[in-house]
C-alpha cells in the first residue's frame, strides 16, 4: 500500500479501516498494464456484512498462528465487486518474508479449468465434435487395451489386460470418464507415466502405453485427462500449448501473473511450499523440477502457477458466461457447458462418500455442486468449484453471483481446514441471499 493511502485508512477506525486497506490493496493489485481493473464495493452495497467479513481475517490469522500454513492470500467478489482481500502471514518463513499480494502459488489441479476452457474455446471454433474419439487426433491411443483388475499394477513385470469396449472421447477427458487414472496412482508410478522432466508428447505416449483401468464412459475416475487435452489444444489450434493460453486466455483475461514456471522477477514472488512435521512447518518440494525453470513437460492438468488476483479474473469471466473487461473468450451457450454435469448416469455417483455423492463434472472441468446437504461446509446448489494439492481453492455461485479464491502453499493440502472455514465464514458474512 502507497504511503498516501496508508495515511487515509489510519485516519478511519474499526471496521471502516479495515474495509479501505482491503481496497486500497485491491485497487492497486487490479490496474493492469491493459487498465482493466475490478469493481470495489464496501460489503453492505452488495448485502454483505463487513463486521462478518473482519472474523473472516481473524480465523484465517488464527490458522496462521497455529501453525496450520504459512501465509495466505484471499479475496472474495459479489456482484462483480471485490469485497475483501487480504493477504496474511508469511511467504518465506526462513526468510522473513511477508505475504504479498501478488504472491504466486502452484495452483496443480486449478490449471485443469483452463485447460477445459481453452478446449471449449476451440469446440466453439468447430475444430471437433465433444464425442470425437480423440484416437483421430492421437493415434497413440487406437489400440489401447483395459486391466482386467483395475488394481493390477505391473509390477509383477506385466499386466493381465483385455480389448477395450468403446473409444475414449474428448466429453471423456473433460469428465473424467475415460478410463485413464491419477498421476498418483501406483500403476502410473510404477511405470513412470508422468514426470515433469519428460515432453508433453511422451507424456501421451506413456498414458496410452499402459492400460485403461476400466472401459472408458463407465465409472469416474480423477486423473491425468487435463494434461492429454493440452496436447489435444496443440493438434487443433496449431499452437504451441503454452502459447494457445497465453495468447487467447491470459491476454484477455489479463491474467498477468499465471505461467508454466516464473524466473527473473516472478521468481521473487513465488511463495515457499511448506509441509507440517513434528508440530512446525518445514520447506518442502514435490516436483523434482523446481518450478524457477523452465519444464520439459508444459502440462494442463497440474502445471500452473497463479496468483489470488489472476484466478479472480478468471473466474469472473466463467461467472459472467465468457466475458471480462469487455472481452469475450467463448459465447453464453458455449459458457453454460461450464455449469452442468455432464457425466453419465451410468457414472454417478462420483463417489460413495463426502462431497462426491453430492457432486458432478462438468464440461468446464469443474466440479459442479448437486447436493448441498453432502457437503461439511455451506454451499449452493449449482455453485462450480475446485482446488489444488498444494492448498489452493475457488468458487463460483452463480445463485449468490459470488466468486472466492484462496491460496497457500501447504501439502498436504488440509492446513487445518483453513479452505473450509474460509467459506463457512464468508458465507455466514452474506446478510441478503439471492
Amino acid at each position: 500500500m502507497s504511503s498516501l493511502a496508508k495515511q487515509f485508512v489510519s485516519s478511519a477506525q474499526g471496521p471502516v479501516r479495515s474495509l479501505l486497506a482491503g481496497v486500497f490493496c485491491g485497487l492497486l493489485l487490479t490496474t493492469t498494464a491493459t487498465g482493466q481493473t475490478f469493481d470495489f464495493a464496501v460489503p453492505s452495497s452488495v448485502g454483505m456484512s463487513g463486521a462478518a467479513l473482519e472474523q473472516v481475517t481473524e480465523r484465517l490469522q488464527q490458522h496462521i498462528d497455529d501453525g496450520d500454513i504459512p501465509g495466505v492470500v484471499a479475496a472474495v467478489a459479489r456482484d462483480g465487486k471485490i469485497v475483501y482481500f487480504e493477504a496474511l502471514g508469511m511467504m518465506d518463513i526462513e526468510q522473513v518474508k511477508p505475504m504479498q499480494e501478488n504472491a504466486l502459488f502452484r495452483i496443480y489441479s486449478m490449471t485443469r479449468e483452463i485447460t477445459s476452457v481453452a478446449v471449449l474455446q476451440l469446440y466453439e471454433q468447430g475444430k471437433f465434435q465433444l464425442d470425437d474419439p480423440i484416437k483421430m487426433y492421437l493415434p497413440e491411443f487406437e489400440q489401447q487395451q483395459v486391466l482386467v483388475d483395475p488394481n493390477d499394477d505391473g509390477s509383477n513385470g506385466g499386466w493381465a489386460v483385455r480389448e477395450r469396449n468403446g473409444d475414449i472421447t474428448v466429453a471423456q477427458l473433460l469428465t473424467h470418464t475415460s478410463g485413464l487414472g491419477s498421476r498418483s496412482s501406483r500403476l502410473y508410478r510404477e511405470n513412470n507415466v508422468r514426470d515433469r522432466n519428460i515432453t508433453l508428447d511422451q507424456m501421451v505416449s506413456n498414458a496410452a502405453r499402459v492400460p485403461l483401468f476400466e472401459d472408458p464412459g463407465t465409472q469416474f475416475r480423477y486423473g491425468i485427462h487435463a494434461t492429454i487435452l493440452g496436447k489435444l489444444v496443440e493438434v487443433w489450434s496449431g499452437m504451441p500449448f503454452e502459447e494457445y493460453l497465453e495468447q487467447e486466455l491470459f491476454a484477455p483475461l489479463a491474467m498477468e501473473s499465471t505461467m508454466f514456471w516464473a524466473e527473473g522477477a516472478d521468481a521473487d514472488r513465488l511463495a515457499q511450499l511448506y509441509r507440517p512435521t513434528n508440530g512446525r512447518l518445514l520447506p518442502y518440494q514435490i516436483e523434482t523440477t523446481p518450478w524457477t525453470m523452465r519444464p520439459r513437460l508444459i502440462e494442463g492438468g497440474v502445471g500452473l502457477l497463479s496468483s489470488t488476483m489472476d484466478f479472480m479474473h478468471f473466474s469472473q469471466m466463467v461467472l459472467n458466461k465468457g466475458e471480462l473487461f469487455g472481452n469475450r473468450v467463448m459465447s453464453e451457450e458455449t459458457a453454460e457447458l461450464m455449469y452442468h454435469n455432464a457425466v453419465p448416469e451410468i457414472a454417478m455417483p462420483l463417489g460413495d462418500s463426502g462431497y462426491w455423492r453430492g457432486s458432478g463434472w462438468t464440461l468446464g472441468g469443474f466440479n459442479v455442486v448437486l447436493d448441498p446437504a453432502t457437503y461439511s461446509y455451506p454451499v449452493s446448489e449449482g455453485t462450480i468449484w475446485w482446488d489444488g494439492s498444494a492448498a489452493t481453492r475457488y468458487f463460483i455461485d452463480p445463485k449468490e453471483n459470488m466468486i472466492m479464491v484462496i491460496m497457500a502453499q501447504v501439502s498436504p493440502s488440509s492446513g487445518g481446514g483453513f479452505r473450509e472455514n474460509f467459506k463457512t465464514l464468508v458465507d455466514a458474512a452474506i446478510l441478503e441471499r439471492r
